[in-house]
């Protein structure tokens, strides 16, 4: 009895033995395929943007009240998820900007500012009227993007943050400047994304203040002006936008 007592604890002890060089033996595979686990790989990441207004120029104000970046991307999800206005924007308004905006577009081909080969992007499209009246007029390689994708017409991304690549650009058009919270970045993306000789066109609002979403108030062209570091003013002039009075096209400068 003794003898098989003995027997049972020296197996017990050898199952134990080859259990503990098994588990040593597959610890580099363990550690392996942990190091697969998507939330523990290590993921290069943008440098984030600031999350407190930075400094404008004199005549360009940054609204307060924004206690994150967080805080401001949620304020203007509020605009572009609701129902109502996505609601309008598809429907009652969507020929009818359409086609305000294709005149504004005519306009610049007809100043040679704008060709149909030309590859364009829409900044901050909502559901991309904008981008749809650019391809209805030839200007058929054309994007917009958004907070919220509304595919085909616009992509998912942050103009604080464009998803392009450096001079990949040839035309750019925003009528949402007063919704950066960053001005600075928001100009310094737009010259980024443009190749040299490439065309950006901005509408803005200077003699009434913007809507409740607006994140900044523009005084005059002139701070906006100065913000284009590599462009060129093409022309100031005043047009009737949708609530917004001025027009700015810029030119980037051609590399020496």
């Amino acid at each position: 009895m003794k003898s098989s007592t003995n027997h049972n604890q020296t197996k017990q002890r050898a199952i134990a033995k080859y259990f503990l060089l098994s588990l040593f033996l597959s610890l580099p595979l363990f550690v392996f395929l942990l190091s697969l686990r998507p939330g523990l790989r290590r993921i290069t990441t943008p440098a984030p943007i600031p999350t407190k207004p930075e400094f404008a120029p004199n005549g360009l104000r940054i609204r307060p009240g924004y206690s994150s970046y967080e805080n401001y991307i949620q304020r203007q999800l509020n605009k572009t998820l609701n129902p109502k206005l996505r609601q309008i924007w598809t429907t009652r308004d969507w020929e009818r900007k359409i086609r305000v905006f294709s005149q504004f577009f005519q306009d610049l081909k007809r100043q040679s500012l704008l060709s149909n080969d030309t590859r364009a992007l829409c900044i901050g499209a909502r559901v991309g009227q904008e981008v749809e009246a650019l391809r209805r007029i030839g200007v058929s390689n054309s994007v917009g993007i958004d907070l919220v994708p509304y595919p085909p017409l616009v992509l998912q991304g942050d103009f604080h943050n464009q998803p392009f690549r450096n001079g990949s650009l040839g035309f750019e058009f925003s009528n949402v400047f007063d919704h950066a919270l960053f001005p600075e970045k928001f100009v310094a993306e737009i010259e980024r994304t443009l190749k040299p000789g490439g065309v950006c066109v901005l509408h803005v609002s200077i003699s009434k203040r913007a809507d409740k979403y607006s994140a900044n108030d523009l005084y005059s062209a002139e701070p906006l002006v100065r913000l284009f570091r590599s462009s060129d003013l093409v022309h100031v002039r005043k047009i009737d936008g949708f609530g917004l009075d001025t027009e700015l096209v810029f030119r980037k400068r051609e590399l020496i």
